[in-house]
């Protein structure tokens, strides 16, 4: 963590409470990565004492403590997955009226803006209210649409998002990124001045997120008690490498490695045929959608924990629960997972299913090093990746862009 981050969090306590309203155009709360983000932030802002309102999306579910308000229903639009799509442009018109009703009774001291949509509303929100804005920069915007298959890189429509890119990027008062990588992308790339970007990882909460008896969980999820486990949670789709890690499973089946997967997440029905046609679905869990809340327990079923996400920019956010559930993890070489797991991670080449397969291989049969890892990679989100510090350097971003802004 950088030495000007620790001395904000030091000096955050000692400030009148802030009122912050935030920007989430997404389904908010859908228990993916994205939004686990959103919620823990807003959680740790409300136990530091200051208000938060989080403007969103007509779907998801509220969460307890978090007041929410959402646009009018518009019944066609259900899509809860992440990705683009064409009804976006509708629904961020409708969010951005919702935003500006909202701040003209809340009164926020600083908007917080998460994507590229909430920060283009942002802006807008920004001249008309005259309060500082913080973008909470995901990953790039054209880059997301390229891996996600919605632009082509070089056509009309990819330059016209890319100039929209990059007028969000330079017009926010600050950003933030969940990744070191971004942050320096946005140098690099985008030409944004080192004092107005920071990177802010995500984090976990460790009194959430901890080991729980493996027995517990195998029990409840009707689990083989007497086989090793690997688990994943998170979205189902190619962006994460779930088509990859079918094809991981296929190899180890082959090999005669016979491991059971828990892959947790949605949505399923695509991905358990696919298992299905290639012979997997005895030595698959499909859990479909699961609650967070839920999540640790889940994730104590394993022995090994796997991230197959082929992003070279975007967060992984389900590194921190994997850590703080002290599960040895194996997951893609990338400058991203490098900076959380460090030393304590297991990495395969990315975009390889040999590789991902034999990495998983590996420490499944090191009975040894598997328990030395799982020891350390909960001591190292307990000790660098708590979501209590990371809500007090937040606040000392809000403070010193807000004092910026009246100078």
């Amino acid at each position: 963590m950088p030495s000007q981050q620790k001395e904000f969090a030091s000096e955050s306590l000692i400030h009148e409470p802030l009122k912050i309203l935030m920007i989430a155009p997404t389904p908010f709360f859908s228990d993916r990565g994205c939004h686990v983000r959103i919620y823990e932030e807003a959680r740790a802002l409300t136990a530091l004492g200051h208000e938060v309102c989080i403007a969103t999306y007509h779907l998801g579910r509220d969460m307890a403590g978090i007041p929410t308000v959402r646009i009018p229903a518009v019944p066609w639009y259900k899509k809860l997955t992440a990705g683009p799509s064409r009804h976006k442009p509708y629904l961020d018109i409708l969010l951005f009226f919702r935003a500006l009703s909202t701040a003209r009774r809340f009164r926020p001291n600083v908007i917080h803006a998460h994507l590229h949509e909430g920060a283009f509303i942002g802006l807008f929100l920004k001249k008309m209210l005259r309060v500082p804005l913080l973008f909470d920069c995901q990953g790039s915007l054209t880059e997301e649409m390229i891996d996600h298959g919605f632009i082509r890189r070089g056509a009309l429509i990819y330059r016209l998002f890319h100039c929209l890119e990059k007028i969000i990027n330079k017009g926010a008062d600050f950003i933030i990124t969940s990744s070191r990588r971004g942050m320096d992308d946005l140098q690099v790339s985008w030409g944004i001045r080192a004092d107005k970007v920071d990177a802010l990882t995500d984090g976990v909460d460790i009194s959430r997120f901890h080991p729980f008896p493996r027995d517990e969980a195998r029990r409840e999820l009707d689990l083989p008690a007497d086989v090793p486990v690997v688990v994943y949670l998170g979205v189902l789709n190619s962006y994460q490498g779930i088509d990859i890690l079918l094809e991981s499973i296929k190899i180890l089946r082959e090999k005669g490695t016979a491991p059971h997967f828990l892959i947790m997440g949605f949505p399923v029905e695509v991905y358990r045929k696919k298992a299905e046609a290639l012979g997997l679905g005895e030595c698959i869990t499909f859990t479909g959608r699961i609650d967070y809340e839920k999540a640790p327990l889940y994730l104590c079923a394993g022995d090994v924990a796997v991230s197959p996400k082929i992003s070279l920019t975007e967060a992984n956010g389900k590194l921190f629960n994997y850590m703080a559930c002290g599960l040895p993890t194996v997951a893609f070489e990338n400058p991203v997972n490098r900076e959380i797991l460090g030393d304590t991670g297991v990495y395969a080449r990315r975009g390889d299913p040999a590789d991902l397969a034999a990495s998983i291989d590996g420490l499944l049969r090191d009975k040894g090093r598997s328990a030395t890892l799982a020891a350390r990679v909960r001591e190292k989100a307990a000790k660098e990746h708590s979501w209590a510090v990371r809500g007090e350097i937040l606040v000392e971003i809000y403070r010193r862009i807000k004092k910026t802004a009246c100078q």
